[in-house]
């Protein structure tokens, strides 16, 4: 367990690797817990991985048969960019190992990726639509999430990951028609709260589509709300509630 303290409203700053490494870990066991409140676990689907701090062509990521809610730092395995398991002794995911290789070769900026199977994110993406600016907090993700629409199956083929690599762009996230959502950030705190907040924006847009014709926020307004909301720290910030709640709960996530 990391004894680092830590404030609120300011990203850490570490003295070594072996720190910085086991406060990644931590919160990557607490975003599974934490997914798992928002019901975003189904079968063994979904993956979150966070890239190691000294190795950063390995990151860290869930084992199969590991329920999102029972996650804690040690079940976690280290894999490297091949999808060889560095630190583990069970499966993984291939379609983590096809995607989020990916995805953190092409973007440098990445730490941590997420992506699960969320039912307001799958119901969205079968319309093959990027989300509109209809609330505040649709705006974060106002010209800042891509598409990509070219579903052929459960992705285990590492070119299909290329593929949503590029569709990601330079954006926090994409939506994968007939699959779901997946989002990215400088942190797992950041990374896990994008998924988080972007299935709720779908489940908004869904319910406001079926109730009538919802109202969208100007282009100039959308950027403006885009500009006040979107950030890193934005992001990390907005997380912070959440783990301290998990932890206070739940401190055997940490063991």
């Amino acid at each position: 367990m990391s004894t680092k303290t830590q404030s609120i409203f300011q990203q850490p700053v570490f003295n070594n690797v072996e720190e910085e490494r086991q406060h990644r870990k931590e919160r990557l066991a607490g975003a599974f817990r934490i997914f798992n409140q928002f019901g975003f676990n189904e079968g063994v689907a979904g993956h979150i991985t966070v890239r190691d701090p000294e190795k950063t062509d390995h990151y860290w990521v869930n084992p199969l048969g590991v329920h999102f809610a029972s996650m804690k730092v040690s079940d976690l395995h280290l894999v490297n960019h091949k999808g060889e398991v560095v630190e583990g002794n069970l499966p993984i995911n291939q379609a983590a190992i096809a995607i989020h290789s990916q995805i953190h070769q092409a973007r440098p900026d990445v730490i941590a990726a997420a992506h699960s199977h969320s039912l307001y994110g799958k119901a969205w993406s079968s319309l093959g639509r990027l989300l509109d600016p209809i609330t505040q907090d649709s705006c974060a993700f106002y010209q800042d999430h891509g598409l990509f629409d070219d579903f052929r199956g459960v992705v285990l083929d590492q070119s299909e990951g290329e593929r949503i690599a590029a569709a990601l762009k330079q954006y926090k996230a994409v939506i994968l028609k007939n699959h779901g959502l997946l989002t990215v950030g400088t942190s797992v705190d950041e990374a896990a709260y994008w998924f988080i907040a972007m299935d709720r924006a779908c489940h908004a847009q869904l319910l406001a589509e079926a109730a009538g014709s919802p109202i969208a926020i100007d282009h100039e307004t959308a950027l403006l709300t885009h500009s006040q909301v979107s950030g890193s720290n934005s992001g990390w910030f907005n997380f912070q509630q959440l783990w301290l709640k998990l932890v206070e709960d739940e401190p055997e996530v940490l063991n």
